[in-house]
């Protein structure tokens, strides 16, 4: 995956511009309204996803596979934008407790066991009442079903890339015990689910449910 993404950011540079995604901007405008101050952005890229929410007044830290990603960041949006460098597998990378955890079309590309040390990961680095939301592809994209099955509803792409597409019963199933509380149906590059989740006072997900 480190190869793949120093590949594509090296020979595609800024490929998605500099305006953040339609899941992003409902995140930014949620965080703001709940108060929402310091946070994490796993798989920052760029940065793209990530400025808004300075914009706003929040911290950002972000974790990201590709030193060259990490560059183009610091190069656009200063050198005082930490991000860690690694493979969000190997998290935690720091002891803080965010307010909030923002992950846009990321979580796909784990496979089944990744993804649940992900989930269970963001849910640790969550302050009490604290967010997580992710933005994930779903089943109702045009990609579903192509190149080569590599696993239920995972399918490696041209180019080696291993996508994993999500319905509500999967997000019900992963996220279910993470304090999930909407589901939302967003339009981005492609069909998106904008997965919400809380973390209560007790340290346990939203409505009392226990932790992944």
């Amino acid at each position: 995956m480190t190869e793949f993404w120093e590949g594509s950011f090296r020979n595609n540079v800024e490929m998605w511009g500099f305006e953040p995604a339609r899941s992003t901007l409902l995140t930014n405008t949620f965080f703001m309204e709940h108060n929402v101050r310091n946070i994490l952005i796993p798989g920052i890229g760029y940065g793209r996803n990530a400025q808004i929410f300075r914009d706003n007044g929040m911290t950002v830290t972000g974790i990201e596979i590709s030193r060259t990603a990490i560059d183009l960041a610091h190069k656009h949006f200063g050198n005082d934008l930490i991000i860690h460098h690694g493979s969000v597998v190997e998290m935690p990378f720091d002891n803080i407790l965010y307010d909030g955890i923002y992950c846009y079309a990321l979580i796909h590309l784990l496979d089944k066991d990744e993804r649940a040390k992900f989930i269970r990961d963001c849910f640790n680095q969550l302050a009490d009442n604290g967010y997580m939301f992710f933005a994930t592809i779903t089943k109702k994209a045009q990609l579903y079903g192509q190149g080569t099955c590599v696993d239920k509803d995972r399918f490696q792409l041209i180019g080696g890339l291993n996508m994993f597409f999500y319905d509500r019963e999967t997000i019900q199933e992963e996220f279910g015990k993470a304090g999930l509380f909407e589901i939302m149906d967003v339009i981005d590059i492609y069909p998106f689910y904008l997965i919400k989740c809380q973390k209560n006072e007790m340290g346990n997900g939203r409505n009392g449910r226990s932790q992944p």
